[in-house]
């Protein structure tokens, strides 16, 4: 996977995984995960863990928001910046993987063989669209409204788990996806800078993530269950598959005419973003490795509190009254979705 999250926030994935097994297995890549650390383990690792996930998590979203709306080099490209992040995290697969340092010593070195990519193929395609649709939700709204225009993850996760793997979700789950739900109708009409395109992208973002989480199960069967390797073939198929819906999209054509786009500090910024994309991966490994579930659970919500904060700080978006209590709902309502799964409620 991304994302490498190249700027997709995978962590979500883990999150709304619906697995009645009792040896549940991440969906992120967190191949040869070592034993959780006992009671021992000291507040002040956890602090610096969860403080590296946050930081990257949301480097990944403003950075990209930065580059699309805010930056000096306003870049409106959400389909070119999704490609270019996708090379930039395969570069840094392949150095990772030939790299010596304990830590990333999870990364197994590159690999890529043809019949295996063609059973992956159709898992890719929904991983580009998953990406792509993410970035072009975040391009056409604010960073303040971005958790809501993304929150029917959680909807869709039932609906497809239902048709395609034939299980029921519980009552306690059904209330809390009907709160985000709520939140999801309060926020986005609540909205001051509301964008009814941006809306759509967010809804078909929260699908394919809601698919991806479904059916990278079954396909990691294909690679021993090695997620890293599930992402050394994702992220080579989708620069392939991605590149030329960006040629077609007429991206290409217009970035030509971009007066900065030959200047090093623009790709510089660029590179920086896809850096910091690939590195959740690494963040997500440690957060999982020094904490519990529930505290990984209850770090993604507050993460998404800060974060919705901080977008109103850095980029002034206004927040109604309406808004806010919608994007309250959707957090809570998300928070109570992952608490239930958790305890299998």
């Amino acid at each position: 996977m991304s994302s490498t999250e190249v700027a997709v926030e995978l962590d979500n994935l883990n999150e709304y995984e619906e697995d009645n097994s009792k040896d549940k297995k991440p969906l992120l890549p967190i191949t040869n995960l070592p034993h959780r650390p006992n009671e021992k383990t000291e507040a002040k690792v956890i602090a610096i863990v969860i403080g590296f996930y946050w930081v990257c998590s949301m480097s990944v979203v403003f950075l990209n928001k930065y580059i699309f709306t805010y930056a000096d080099y306003e870049f409106p490209f959400p389909l070119f910046v999704t490609w270019y992040q996708l090379v930039v995290a395969l570069v840094l697969l392949i150095v990772c993987g030939f790299s010596k340092s304990r830590i990333l010593s999870i990364v197994p070195p590159f690999e890529f063989n043809y019949s295996i990519a063609l059973k992956i193929l159709p898992l890719t395609a929904i991983y580009v669209a998953m990406l792509t649709f993410n970035n072009l939700c975040l391009a056409f709204v604010e960073v303040s409204y971005y958790q809501v225009a993304r929150s029917l993850t959680i909807l869709f996760n039932i609906i497809f788990t239902y048709l395609i793997l034939h299980n029921k979700t519980s009552p306690a789950a059904m209330l809390a996806c009907a709160i985000v739900f709520f939140g999801f109708i309060m926020g986005s009409y609540g909205e001051s800078h509301f964008s009814l395109t941006g809306l759509i992208f967010g809804v078909f973002s929260s699908i394919f993530v809601a698919l991806y989480g479904i059916f990278v199960k079954k396909k990691l069967q294909v690679v021993d269950n090695n997620e890293w390797r599930l992402l050394h073939y994702n992220t080579t198929l989708a620069i392939v598959l991605l590149l030329p819906v960006v040629i077609l999209s007429g991206e290409v054509k217009e970035i030509a005419t971009v007066f900065f786009i030959l200047r090093p500090k623009f790709w510089i910024i660029m590179t920086i973003t896809g850096i910091t994309g690939f590195l959740i991966n690494i963040a997500t490994f440690l957060q999982i490795k020094f904490t519990t579930p529930l505290t990984n659970t209850i770090s993604g919500t507050a993460k998404a509190c800060v974060q919705t904060v901080l977008s109103v700080i850095i980029f002034r978006n206004p927040i109604t009254f309406m808004n806010g209590f919608g994007i309250f709902l959707v957090l809570f309502g998300s928070l109570l979705y992952s608490l239930i799964r958790y305890y299998k409620l």
